[in-house]
């Protein structure tokens, strides 16, 4: 097979990211060119196992592997240290060693998991992501950013920990429920506003394409989103800098999945907090009226919300101040500055920034 479409350069934690129709075919042979053999511990849920890990098992054992399957429950609120001491439990039952790879098979909620427990169990072992759902396949499958949360707090507890390979097939898209499509194009957008306006004009004229999942249109979201956020993860791996502006929306949010106990979808949040960074930005004289009219529309044709009401203002600032970027009591916010263009600052009132919800 070819090779990878993509390299992130991090010099000795390098990796590949193979994207293409059809890579779930390809991941044993992909594991035994990077030097895999033996055992295996493959990570995902009952839905995943149900649809593509059952038949990747037995591609697998094909190949000669020994892998052993581990089922964790289904969404967000499994994302906790209590599942992850399950999974630790599941793993030392299972006799995993220190080179043991663990392969997370499913969505954003998944990798994290699985990349956190893989960080951590015996110090560290090889981590393999496979992410099957838009979002995780154009964010958080790829930079080695690993959580679970705790309580209410979004990815409160994590490291940086990067993956040996990101294998994304986006055959699986074809059958994601289409509420996590629109999610996954919420960060779609994110990626075209911060660093790719050629990406942001085909989310304008082409978005139904991608919602009826032609393979060329989904294949091209999701390698420039991809390309976007592999360039500014090499600039700066662990989040020091650069890599603040792939936070786009998320300040604002992370504080709507905590207000609504993440009843709101994570790529529903970020749209909106797309919408209001774009709408602060505008009430501030950065973002031209035209650019944001640009970024609501391509939002909203997304099928993605562009308000939120906010009942309790002051919960919602709360919130907000458990953002990890914070500094020194400083809540940093991302802003747009143009299509293809952010900007940091660190100067917001927050009474402001909850005023740009609506």
């Amino acid at each position: 097979m070819s090779d990878p479409q993509i390299t992130i350069d991090l010099g000795d934690r390098s990796y590949p990211i193979h994207i293409g129709a059809g890579m779930l075919g390809h991941l044993p042979e992909l594991l035994t060119r990077a030097g895999f053999t033996g055992r295996l511990m493959l990570v995902t849920n009952p839905v995943i196992a149900e649809l593509y890990g059952n038949r990747l098992l037995g591609m697998l054992r094909t190949a000669g592997f020994d892998p052993e399957l581990i089922l964790v429950p289904e969404g967000e609120a499994y994302k906790s240290l209590v599942t992850a001491g399950h999974l630790y439990e599941g793993l030392s039952k299972k006799h995993a060693e220190r080179g043991t790879p663990i392969i997370a098979l499913g969505g954003g909620v998944i990798g994290d998991l699985a990349g956190f427990v893989a960080s951590t169990y015996q110090r560290g072992v090889p981590f393999i992501q496979v992410p099957t759902t838009l979002l995780a396949q154009v964010d958080s499958s790829i930079g080695g950013k690993v959580a679970v949360n705790v309580g209410r707090l979004k990815n409160m507890a994590g490291a940086f920990y990067q993956p040996k390979m990101v294998v994304t097939d986006i055959s699986t898209l074809t059958t994601l429920p289409l509420e996590e499509l629109h999610n996954g194009l919420a960060e779609v957008i994110k990626s075209a506003i911060i660093a790719d306006p050629e990406l942001f004009a085909f989310l304008e004229t082409d978005v139904s394409r991608i919602l009826n999942r032609e393979p060329e249109a989904l294949s091209f979201i999701v390698e420039h989103s991809a390309v976007v956020k592999a360039r500014i993860v090499e600039q700066d791996e662990r989040d020091e800098g650069v890599r603040n502006l792939l936070n786009l929306g998320h300040t604002f949010g992370h504080a709507i999945e905590t207000i609504t106990k993440f009843e709101m979808k994570h790529g529903a949040a970020v749209a909106v907090g797309i919408a209001a960074a774009a709408r602060l930005s505008r009430r501030l004289g950065l973002l031209p009226v035209e650019d944001y009219d640009r970024v609501t529309k391509v939002i909203a044709d997304a099928g993605l919300p562009i308000t939120f009401n906010v009942n309790r203002p002051g919960a919602f600032v709360e919130a907000m101040g458990h953002d990890k970027k914070k500094i020194a009591g400083k809540l940093k916010f991302i802003l747009p500055a143009g299509i293809g263009s952010v900007i940091l600052r660190d100067d917001i009132d927050p009474n402001l920034a909850v005023e740009a919800l609506t």
